[in-house]
């Protein structure tokens, strides 16, 4: 089944780039974005899934003072999320609370909680760990990944540790390991590397060219899915990482993002600059892979791509799975159009 529709539907005012699920809203399917207008002052938009399922609703609309280029929710506090953002001359980045009581009708403002104000360069990244109810995130600029203990209560975040990734590489992003919360993933130019926060240290690395993006699979240890610029999606055993365990095509254009669905290992989504949303169909490893495959379905090659939803007219680079409904995902074109 290919180039199918999307199905419900909301629009932006403004260009964006990102969107988050918020975990910790357990009530509700929820989501959140934000904008990147270089002119006007740009939002931050609560959608909610109705209770029907057949529309995605503006809960809450909040002001934000600049362009946002990284969205993440806190996976424990449903009115915290973190921004990367950038003012015109230098980038920041800072954790925000959604005031209480608030409404679509007007733009509320943010409460600011936090700035990560640590870094010097170009920010990428800010990364919540996964893990219950932690104090601890990381942010990440093209040098240095910043381990910081965040106290809402008293508003303010203390840097715990800084480490140099050295100038050999230019960090670009990374995933939060879920089965090992002293693990992160970053990726680089010429790399996917491993670093262990009780050291700071770079433990382990792929050697892998332009690798856009990597998601780590929640339901199998050691299984991690990446997006590369040029040749597709790949999906990697690390205890055996010297070459990927299977390959994926991705799209026509570059791959931007992909995650893997929070409850069915199976279950991969990407999205390109050719437009596209692929939903994908892979075992998540060399060893279920050749004992689930018989004899005849060896013989003949199965095609991964289970839909190619092609409902939108620019480049897609947000991508989030419900983790409260898995069988939901929100995706994001850079023209402000958001599909459930």
């Amino acid at each position: 089944m290919q180039g199918g529709s999307s199905g419900i539907g909301y629009g932006l005012k403004y260009q964006a780039r990102c969107i988050s699920d918020v975990k910790a809203d357990t009530d509700h399917t929820s989501f959140l974005t934000g904008t990147l207008s270089l002119k006007e002052e740009n939002e931050v938009h609560l959608l909610r899934l109705s209770s029907g399922g057949s529309e995605l609703v503006c809960e809450g609309l909040f002001s934000h003072p600049n362009e946002i280029w990284d969205l993440a929710s806190c996976p424990f506090d449903q009115r915290i999320f973190s921004t990367v953002f950038s003012t015109g001359e230098s980038f920041g980045a800072a954790i925000w609370q959604i005031p209480e009581p608030y409404g679509q009708s007007n733009s509320s403002t943010l409460d600011c909680v936090a700035s990560l104000d640590a870094h010097v360069g170009k920010i990428n990244c800010v990364l919540w760990c996964p893990s219950g109810k932690s104090d601890k995130l990381i942010s990440m600029d093209e040098q240095n990944l910043v381990l910081w203990s965040l106290d809402s209560s008293k508003k303010s975040a203390e840097v715990v540790s800084k480490e140099s990734a050295g100038m050999r590489h230019s960090l670009s992003g990374g995933a939060w390991n879920p089965h090992d919360v002293n693990s992160v993933a970053a990726t680089s130019e010429s790399s996917i590397q491993f670093w262990d926060l009780r050291t700071m240290k770079n433990v382990n690395s792929i050697e892998r060219a332009h690798v856009r993006n990597v998601d780590y699979n929640t339901k199998r240890e050691h299984i991690l899915v990446t997006a590369d610029d040029e040749s597709g999606i790949h999906i990697w055993d690390l205890r055996k990482a010297k070459a990927p365990v299977q390959e994926l095509p991705g799209h026509t254009h570059w791959t931007w993002a992909v995650r893997c669905n929070p409850e069915y290992e199976e279950l991969i989504l990407s999205v390109g600059t050719d437009s596209a949303v692929n939903l994908w169909f892979a075992s998540a490893s060399s060893e279920k892979q050749a004992s689930e495959r018989s004899a005849e379905a060896s013989r003949q090659r199965v095609n991964p791509l289970l839909n190619s939803y092609t409902d939108y007219e620019d480049s897609v680079y947000g991508l989030a799975w419900s983790s409260r409904e898995p069988w939901f995902f929100a995706s994001l074109s850079y023209d402000g159009r958001v599909l459930n």
